[in-house]
Order: C-alpha cells, then sequence, then structure tokens
C-alpha cells in the first residue's frame, strides 16, 4: 500500500490522499457556486459528514465520492438508501451540536474525477434528499 504523510506527519493512504484531493475539489467548486462552507468532515459516533455548507436558508450536506480515471461505477450507485438515511441523521446530529436550525436540510453528490491529464471533472447532484 503507498504511503503518504499529512502536514503533522501522520500516515496517509494514497486512497485517503485521494479522497482529501476530492473534498477540495468539491469544496471549492460549491463555493464559487454561491454555497457557503460551513465544516469540513465533521465526525460523531454515527459517521462522517464530509461537507456542511449553506445554500441560500438550506443546511447542505455534502458526500464527495473521488474516483481516479474512468473506473468505480456512478456516483449515484455509491450513495444507498441506507447511506442517505445516516447523512440526514448526521445533518440533525451536526445541527443539534452546532446549536443551529435550519429551515430546510438538504443531501447533495458531488463526485469528483481526477483524470490523468487536465483538470478535474466535478459533477454536482443537488437534492437527493
Amino acid at each position: 500500500m503507498t504511503t503518504q504523510t499529512n502536514g503533522a506527519g501522520a500516515p496517509t493512504t494514497a486512497h485517503q490522499a485521494l479522497g482529501a484531493y476530492g473534498e477540495r475539489v468539491a469544496a471549492a467548486h460549491l463555493t464559487e457556486a454561491g454555497m457557503h462552507l460551513l465544516d469540513r468532515n465533521w465526525r460523531c459516533p454515527e459517521g462522517e459528514i464530509d461537507l456542511v455548507l449553506r445554500d441560500g436558508d438550506d443546511l447542505v450536506v455534502c458526500e464527495v465520492k473521488t474516483r481516479a480515471g474512468a473506473t468505480g461505477g456512478t456516483p449515484h450507485e455509491a450513495v444507498t438508501s441506507e447511506k442517505l438515511g445516516r447523512l440526514v441523521r448526521l445533518g440533525e446530529a451536526w445541527q443539534e451540536a452546532r446549536g443551529v436550525r435550519a429551515p430546510a436540510l438538504r443531501v447533495d453528490l458531488v463526485a469528483v474525477r481526477r483524470p490523468r491529464r487536465g483538470p478535474a471533472l466535478v459533477e454536482h447532484v443537488r437534492g437527493l434528499v
């Protein structure tokens, strides 16, 4: 397994490095589209939210899926109904932990493909829930 280190010297796998790359690309894409980034990689005992954003009055829980090259299936295949339910619960837990209550909670998906050459390809799917 290929390992790299993060800025603190902790080991990260190539898979983790690819995921971190995708989250950076997704965050930049969404903020350039006018959304406001509130949190990254928020964790609680039930799981993790990749990105938490505000889009107008909506609170957006965003799942980021990153692939290298043209393999790995479609983004929709990666997010099961079980995963969607968990993301909604995580969004509610995030609001409770932060002491906020948004009028609406939305779950979005951002798929990032890192081709061998050229810029990343980004697909944003709004409103899975």
